[in-house]
């Protein structure tokens, strides 16, 4: 099974809507903190609108206990600093999806930690990266589509 996590997210809205996307593919939802938000934020809570009850969501208090977990499976961090297109990448279901903070990205110890290291593709050179909920939302229905998982 996909697993989607999210390291250290900082905007509530993002994980709000991620929490949405995970809910809408029963995926299990995977927070790695130090959270730049507490989870009963009305924010976070008002993006996820009615579904949290739907969400399989698994909090970890650091990245370290997120490591302890986070096994069988590859690791596969989504980042701007990845080498091959997450299009061409051949996924498979027992896949850690990552995503990183907002502002800085995955930590690079964890990012050396990662089987893999995949990024999206994107035209314009002065952008520096996606919204967060829209590469979470890109990678995990691409694994899904690459795994025939999409109804």
């Amino acid at each position: 099974m996909l697993r989607l996590v999210l390291i250290q997210p900082q905007i509530p809205p993002n994980t709000g809507n991620i929490a949405r996307t995970c809910a809408a593919t029963a995926t299990p939802l995977h927070l790695v903190g130090p959270l730049g938000f507490e989870i009963t934020d009305r924010q976070l809570k008002r993006a996820g609108l009615d579904y949290w009850p739907h969400v399989n969501l698994h909090q970890h208090d650091s990245i370290d206990s997120f490591k302890a977990v986070a096994r069988p499976g590859r690791w596969i961090a989504f980042s701007t600093k990845g080498s091959e297109n997450y299009s061409k990448f051949a996924f498979q279901d027992n896949d850690w999806l990552l995503f990183g903070c907002e502002t800085s990205g995955i930590p690079p110890a964890l990012m050396e930690a990662c089987d893999a290291r995949v990024y999206i593709p994107m035209e314009q050179k002065h952008v520096r990266s996606l919204n967060l909920s829209v590469s979470a939302a890109l990678g995990l229905f691409e694994a899904r589509r690459q795994l025939g998982q999409l109804v």
